[in-house]
């Protein structure tokens, strides 16, 4: 499974973002979609994850209430959607696919990863 991310770019603080992450094939229903970003110096972190069996989502407590993720009816492609975004939301977002079904808010238990997009805030 081959994983591409999209939609980063450079907004003020209060702006909205949309990242979508599109699988090169229809990912199985057992799999969790995850979300994660990395600022410069800083370890990966879990930002949100969907379990497409159910629709379940689970989020950071840093981004509850202010991103939103989601996905298309053909399991392809999961967005997230970033609202009222403050500058300590910079970083590299990557997408993620762990094939094991337990969602997970570890890096090292994701089993397929994105290329990653810049997402800058400014003050």
């Amino acid at each position: 499974v081959q994983l591409q991310a999209f939609g980063g770019g450079f907004v003020q603080a209060g702006g909205s973002l949309r990242l979508s992450c599109t699988a090169s094939v229809r990912t199985n229903s057992r799999f969790i979609m995850g979300w994660f970003r990395q600022a410069p110096g800083k370890e990966r972190q879990f930002v949100a994850a969907y379990n497409w069996n159910g629709g379940f989502t689970y989020y950071a407590d840093s981004v509850k209430g202010r991103f939103t993720i989601s996905r298309d009816n053909a399991r392809k492609t999961v967005f997230l959607q970033m609202n009222n975004l403050i500058p300590e939301d910079t970083a590299v977002y990557y997408c993620a696919a762990d094939r094991a079904g337990v969602v997970a808010t570890s890096a090292a238990r994701y089993d397929y990863w994105g290329q990653g997009t810049q997402v800058t805030v400014s003050s």
